[in-house]
């Protein structure tokens, strides 16, 4: 069970939450996704982590996304856009998600396992963009940083940063964002609300 309360041990890494990660500590993080994928491959289960002996700052509620790629090409990605659990147990639930939950794909198999890249995004929390219509909305965005939530009513999409390299024109990162929302490209209504959130990432 997650605790509900942080250790004492914990507020200093709490209060420096969005601090970037070391070396040591994103190593840790991508050790984790690829032992959480062997495990689902060896029992069909995503593991049950004792975080006790974690580093304090990867216990530290944060939002995380983990994409999978073979020979460069999108095998899986799955992650959360809020703060739900400690991020350690974040990562590893997502990368058992994203090998084996992803509707996109079919499950992993083992054969695939050793030419896997595993890439782990981690959130900053959501702040709103304030627009006065489309044209000022993508005069605001900046290209291959922003993370965008777009969401009008009950559709709702995410694009993560690393999106920008297959879409590096706001206008058509815009538009295709608003499809994968379950809207037309050139949707647009004074209720849409779009959300900027920056990530830190990192693979192997």
């Amino acid at each position: 069970m997650v605790p509900t309360a942080l250790p004492e041990t914990d507020q200093a890494a709490e209060d420096d939450a969005d601090a970037p990660l070391s070396a040591a500590h994103r190593r840790h993080l991508l050790d984790i996704a690829r032992g959480a994928i062997r495990h689902g491959l060896d029992t069909g289960r995503p593991p049950t982590l004792d975080i006790a002996a974690t580093p304090a700052a990867l216990r530290v509620p944060r939002a995380a996304f983990v994409t999978l790629e073979i020979d460069a090409h999108l095998r899986g990605c799955i992650g959360h856009l809020e703060a739900v659990q400690p991020l350690v147990l974040d990562v590893a639930d997502n990368a058992f998600a994203a090998a084996f939950r992803d509707p996109r794909f079919p499950p992993l198999r083992a054969p695939e396992l050793a030419a896997l890249a595993i890439k782990i995004s981690i959130l900053t929390p959501a702040t709103p963009l304030r627009f006065a219509d489309e044209a000022d909305l993508i005069a605001r965005l900046t290209p291959g940083v922003d993370g965008l939530i777009l969401a009008d009513g009950p559709h709702r999409g995410t694009f993560l940063p690393s999106v920008w390299e297959q879409l590096p024109e706001p206008r058509q990162f815009l538009r295709r964002l608003k499809e994968k929302a379950g809207l037309p490209a050139d949707h647009w209504s004074d209720a849409l609300a779009v959300f900027r959130y920056r990530t830190e990432s990192f693979g192997d």
